[in-house]
């Protein structure tokens, strides 16, 4: 498509690769729905006052931005070029920023989960915060788009937020920006070197190469246990999801994803190849997508136990479509079930074991281990 047709069909054939998921081009059919836009932007170069402030390229993307937003989904959205690079940066591991994953939920710019060891989190955001202000302006209408731009910024500066927790009390936090670097997986050991601690805080593309790392540092043969750290774990990438959750799933499906285009479609764990010790995973409000589908899979195939508080509920599926230009639509396209057909989406995952923020699910998850020490999952978990 060239610059001429952006000019004068502005964003007719654009829709049309919209609708069709980006395969191939379009005509434009002058009885179209969309040819109103085709006539409001001819009004716009023929009568605006101040021709200076037209920026074809600006009313394309505010256009496209627009459309999608009307979608009423929070998670569906256009990114102009600028934003399409902030957002692969987010994927890489490195930023500058915060560090915390944003959505819009019920209408309100909502924290998922801030990242471990970032300033977010040092300075007191917590998962389920409803961003009300970002530097004294209001944050009604935004977009994750506008938001992650407004809220991201050089290295040093700060940013102010104001949020409303969840037992309804206000405050503004001050947040100097850093360049955010986070590593997928995290371990240790507890429990005087008897039961592997893994953490997982995103599943980004790097993450299982991590998490084999992580298992090869431990002799699991010697050990009582695993506990899986899936707290404030916004998500990331489907593949990634399917990759980890194998390596704990034997065997089985790991996830359903029902869409208008394939029906439903099925991915099959590749199996496992550590020993099925007692397996812990710990959850909050802030473990979201992928970390559910994860979460999901272990629950339903008996392999291991959930420990914390009621996952985010995001159970959703985007695509992403790319344009020649370097923007990109992430489109919803399906919504995924666990296992045995559960729906995630503005539901949750229930923990066997409830643990609040006063609680200690990490020592909750020690003292369930070791009542199980010496059994292979999957245990009946239903008899605690």
């Amino acid at each position: 498509m060239n610059r001429l047709s952006l000019r004068r069909g502005v964003i007719v054939a654009l829709v049309v690769i919209v609708i069709a998921l980006g395969l191939g081009g379009a005509q434009k059919s002058t009885n179209s729905i969309f040819s109103p836009i085709d006539q409001v932007y001819k009004y716009i170069k023929t009568y605006f006052y101040w021709p200076e402030r037209i920026d074809d390229q600006k009313l394309l993307y505010g256009a496209l931005k627009g459309m999608v937003k009307e979608l009423d989904d929070p998670y569906s959205e256009f990114m102009d070029p600028q934003d399409y690079k902030q957002f692969e940066e987010s994927m890489e591991g490195k930023f500058s920023g915060v560090g915390i994953e944003i959505t819009i939920k019920d209408g309100v710019l909502t924290v998922i989960a801030p990242l471990a060891d970032t300033p977010a989190e040092k300075a007191g955001i917590r998962a389920g915060d409803q961003i009300l202000e970002i530097d004294g302006e209001s944050t009604e209408g935004i977009t994750l788009s506008e938001a992650s731009v407004k809220i991201r910024g050089p290295e040093g500066t700060t940013v102010t937020l104001r949020v409303r927790h969840k037992d309804g009390t206000e405050e503004d936090i001050p947040i100097v920006r850093a360049t955010i670097t986070v590593d997928s997986v995290s371990s240790k050991t507890v429990a005087d070197g008897k039961i592997a601690y893994i953490r997982i805080m995103r599943f980004d593309q790097n993450v299982s190469l991590e998490l084999d790392k992580a298992l090869l540092g431990f002799d699991l043969k010697d050990m009582d246990g695993i506990i899986l750290d899936l707290r404030n774990n916004p998500g990331g990438l489907l593949s990634s999801a399917i990759s980890v959750s194998s390596r704990f799933v034997d065997k089985g499906i790991i996830l359903t994803v029902k869409d208008r285009v394939s029906g439903d479609q099925s991915y099959w764990s590749t199996g496992n190849t550590i020993p099925n010790l007692p397996l812990a995973v710990l959850v909050n409000g802030g473990t979201a997508s992928a970390a559910e589908i994860t979460v999901g899979a272990i629950r339903d195939h008996d392999m291991g136990i959930l420990i914390g508080e009621k996952t985010f509920g995001k159970g959703v599926i985007q695509r992403m479509i790319n344009f020649p230009d370097g923007s990109a639509l992430k489109l919803t396209t399906g919504e995924y079930h666990t296992p045995n057909g559960d729906a995630v989406q503005g539901i949750g995952i229930t923990p066997d074991i409830e643990v609040g923020e006063d609680g200690d699910p990490v020592e909750t998850a020690i003292g369930w281990i070791e009542t199980h020490v010496g059994e292979r999952m999957p245990i009946a978990i239903g008899n605690q």
